[in-house]
């Protein structure tokens, strides 16, 4: 008995010296485990939070190799090769762009868009001339005709003449603007409307109401005063918009006007191009012009252009509407501001001026 209880520690300290150590370790042992769950809950965040970033690495990689294969496969431009020197990053490139009057129930190469872009890397800005329709021109080596006319005759001659028509207007614009033009593409009515619609509309301020009926080629524009988002065939409505013959009628537009608007949609359309919306809905913008859409850009040079000039600013866009005089059938092009247009197109292509938008 005396060896047992000599063996037990005392009473008095036995007990408490039990429940003071119990005291002591147990809040170690719980902090020790609050640590362990805290780093494996931030050890698993931060696995997720790369993997995240991971694959949407490899789906912008996926995406940008989808849209390279499109440009390849789609058709969109040539097979032919560019030196490292030509392509758009490498220096400044005109562009002619025209929007032909052609739709399934209206057969036609009439240019109701006239445009001509100069594009620089280094200032990274761009000017864009527009031309009214009626334009009357006046050129030697070529007959008097409004400015909309001459590419349906370059089409109808294309067989004897062995020229393109998309050659035969890069040559005369180039001639009538006093710069040389390196591409031009061509898009027609649904073009455009797809265009519009793949990225969800376009968002305008349309100055009064307009209306005007056709029923030959089935036109109906109708469309009301005030800030509106368009779908492809209402924005093409807004720009084309002239006259009135509905009742009651309302407020005509001219040529002049007609530019102006020309330059907002393509405005608005630059700036969703550029968004998240838009830059994720290329390939169904793509897939959508199809054979509506005709150019002589090479491939190479189309994926430069992408590199070079996706993300330039609005502000560095000059739009620089061209107006005259309309004497019907004819507009009169003033020659003061035919003169600033040139001027500001070289000023682009030189890089001495940067581009401001036009209000």
């Amino acid at each position: 008995m005396s060896n047992s209880k000599g063996s037990l520690p005392p009473r008095s300290n036995g007990p408490q010296g039990g429940r003071g150590q119990q005291n002591r370790t147990a809040p170690q042992t719980k902090t020790k485990k609050k640590k362990v769950v805290k780093r494996s809950f931030f050890a698993r965040l931060i696995r997720v939070l790369l993997m995240l970033v991971l694959i949407a690495v490899l789906a912008g990689l996926g995406y940008a190799g989808y849209l390279y294969y499109k440009f390849e496969k789609g058709g969109f431009g040539t097979d032919q090769a560019v030196d490292s020197g030509q392509l758009a990053s490498a220096k400044p490139l005109t562009m002619l762009l025209l929007g032909t009057d052609n739709r399934p129930k209206h057969p036609s190469n009439l240019t109701d868009v006239i445009m001509v872009a100069a594009l620089n890397p280094d200032t990274k800005s761009a000017t864009v001339v527009s031309l009214p329709r009626d334009t009357y021109v006046e050129l030697s080596g070529y007959k008097k005709n409004k400015i909309n006319a001459y590419y349906a005759r370059f089409k109808a001659k294309e067989d004897t003449s062995g020229i393109s028509a998309e050659d035969e207007m890069k040559t005369m614009m180039g001639k009538y603007l006093d710069v040389d033009i390196d591409y031009v593409t061509v898009l027609d009515f649904q073009g455009f409307r797809d265009i519009v619609d793949e990225l969800g509309g376009v968002d305008v301020n349309i100055s009064a109401d307009m209306c005007y009926t056709d029923s030959v080629d089935g036109t109906d524009i109708n469309l009301k005063k005030g800030p509106a988002r368009l779908n492809g065939d209402d924005a093409l409505d807004y720009v084309r918009y002239r006259k009135s013959n509905c009742s009651p009628k309302t407020e005509g537009s001219d040529d002049f006007d007609r530019n102006k608007r020309q330059n907002e949609v393509l405005n608005a359309l630059v700036g969703q191009m550029q968004s998240l919306g838009g830059v994720l809905k290329i390939g169904n913008v793509m897939d959508a012009v199809g054979n509506n859409l005709e150019t002589d850009i090479e491939n190479e040079q189309i994926k430069s252009m992408i590199a070079t000039y996706w993300k330039i600013s609005k502000e560095n866009i000059a739009f620089v509407p061209v107006t005259g005089t309309w004497r019907s059938p004819y507009v009169y092009i003033n020659d003061t501001e035919l003169e600033n247009a040139k001027q500001s197109l070289q000023a682009t292509l030189a890089g001495s001026a940067a581009a401001s938008e036009t209000p």
